[in-house]
Parts: C-alpha cells; sequence; structure tokens
C-alpha cells in the first residue's frame, strides 16, 4: 500500500514565493506519509496570464532542465516521488513541462505534446509520451490538454504505466464563464476527462491542479486521486490542499484488468489509422 497525494495549489512569477509553496506542500504530504505527490503545471514560474492572447513580454520564466530549484525540488523530495511543471528553456524554444524527481535526482520527464491555441504562442510542442520507473511503480505524466486526447493515457498504459500523473493549470472557461465554478463547462470537462482516462486504461490517476487567479485565469483546482474503475478515492473540490488517497497500486490494477483487460483486448487491426 502507498499513499499518493495530488496538489491543488496557487503557483505565480515569484519562484521564491513558488519554491517555499513547495517545500510547504511537501512537508504536508511528508507528514501524511505520501510516497508520490503530484504538483499542479507551472509550479515554478506560474502559467500564463491570457490564454488568447498571451503576452509575449510577460510569459512564465524559463528554467534550463538542470536549473538549481529543480535540484532544490529534488532535494527537499528525499525519499518522496514528486511531480512537478514547469517552463523548460531548451535554446531558443520553450516547452510547458513536467519532471519528476526524488532526493536520488530525476526520474522521468515530459514536454506537453498537445498545445492548444493560445499556448502555440508561447511554447513549441513536446512529441512523445512515455513511461519510466520509479519507487512507487512505472508512472507516466500528461500536462492540461494532453488528458483531453485518449491517446495520450493510452499510449503511457500501453508503456507499462499504472499510475498516471496529470498536472494542470486548468482555468474555468475563459469563453462562457458559469456564474458558479460547479456549472462551468470546464469544470465539468476536467473531472470527466480524469474519471475516463483511468478506467478506460484500469490505471490509478493522480491529478493535480492549480487555484486562485493570474490574469485573466481563474483556475478550477479539483485535484484528485481517482481508481482504476474510475471511482474518486480522494479530492479537494474547489479548495486549495491535498487530495490523498491509500491504495495498492498493482492489486487494484489487476483487480480492475482481472475479467475485461483493456489493453489485451484492443484490436489494433480493426483501428485502421486510429491506432
Amino acid at each position: 500500500m502507498i499513499r499518493i497525494a495530488a496538489a491543488a495549489a496557487h503557483f505565480g512569477r515569484d519562484l521564491d514565493f513558488d519554491l517555499r509553496r513547495i517545500a510547504k506542500l511537501i512537508s504536508d504530504a511528508r507528514q501524511a506519509g505520501v510516497a508520490l505527490l503530484v504538483l499542479p503545471d507551472a509550479a515554478l514560474g506560474g502559467y500564463l496570464a491570457d490564454l488568447r492572447r498571451p503576452d509575449p513580454e510577460a510569459l512564465p520564466p524559463a528554467l534550463p532542465a538542470d536549473d538549481p530549484l529543480l535540484l532544490r525540488v529534488a532535494a527537499l523530495a528525499g525519499e518522496m516521488v514528486v511531480c512537478l511543471g514547469y517552463c523548460e528553456a531548451a535554446g531558443a524554444d520553450r516547452y510547458n513541462a513536467a519532471v519528476c524527481v526524488s532526493g536520488d535526482g530525476v526520474l522521468g520527464r515530459h514536454r506537453k505534446v498537445h498545445l492548444p491555441a493560445g499556448e502555440a504562442v508561447a511554447y513549441a510542442a513536446g512529441d512523445r509520451f512515455a513511461a519510466f520507473d520509479t519507487p512507487v511503480g512505472r508512472l507516466g505524466m500528461m500536462i492540461d490538454y494532453d488528458k483531453t486526447f485518449p491517446e495520450s493515457a493510452r499510449a503511457l498504459a500501453l508503456d507499462g504505466a499504472e499510475i498516471l500523473a496529470c498536472l494542470s493549470a486548468w482555468p474555468t472557461s475563459v469563453t462562457n464563464r458559469a456564474p458558479r465554478m460547479a456549472q462551468d463547462r470546464q469544470a465539468r470537462l476536467f473531472d470527466l476527462y480524469d474519471r475516463a482516462r483511468a478506467a478506460e486504461n484500469q490505471v490509478v490517476l493522480a491529478s493535480a491542479n492549480q487555484t486562485g487567479t493570474l490574469g485573466g485565469m481563474r483556475f478550477l483546482g479539483q485535484a484528485k486521486v481517482v481508481g482504476p474503475g474510475g471511482d474518486v478515492l480522494a479530492r479537494t473540490w474547489a479548495k486549495a490542499g491535498l487530495a490523498v488517497a491509500e491504495i495498492d497500486v498493482g492489486a487494484e490494477v489487476a483487480r480492475a484488468r482481472r475479467v475485461l483487460g483493456h489493453l489485451r483486448e484492443r484490436r489494433p487491426d480493426a483501428y485502421g489509422t486510429a491506432r
């Protein structure tokens, strides 16, 4: 059995503030006996302030893949596995990126593959989904819009991931904001995608998200841990905090796949180009 936590928290442009908040969340998770902590997208540097017309002069700070701040998070993680998002600088390109670390260093990386229209102005796109081994099991990462596409989670599950870490800075609708967050279209979709991606691949999914506001963006929160049957094991709703669930990942994934094994019962020969 391990404890998995998904965080709902606010992060902005002040990197010192962000690092202090990450340290507090890691400390809280450690006190709760957590082995895997998933933090939101853009936990270092914050997300875009305007998704429709990003200001090129007000983008999140871009950090190299070996930036000392990332190494400090790894040191803070210690025995824990921690996933967090940041803006990665790679030559002339910037990526919306995620890194998975422990006290032993970097365990895995991901660059967001699917970019909504506004993000394409600010970031280059990643080009792959790959699972990797960690002390808590084989894990894969997705960022924000990646989880809208079933192929993202399916590719990671086919690569052996039994845990999916979904890091988001997912806002309420920017075109048709509802008077109450519970009625917002994006709130419904965020929850739907989390549960569907877990159930269709029969994996455990930890979904972290930002809270609060940045510029014209209002973030949903709704961090949660979802079991391989699509059942929500823990959630924060719209509040900041940690959704913590204790689960035997291997046993629960095996139980879900015992009779109906979605991955082994695939028929790629019947899917044509949709493989």
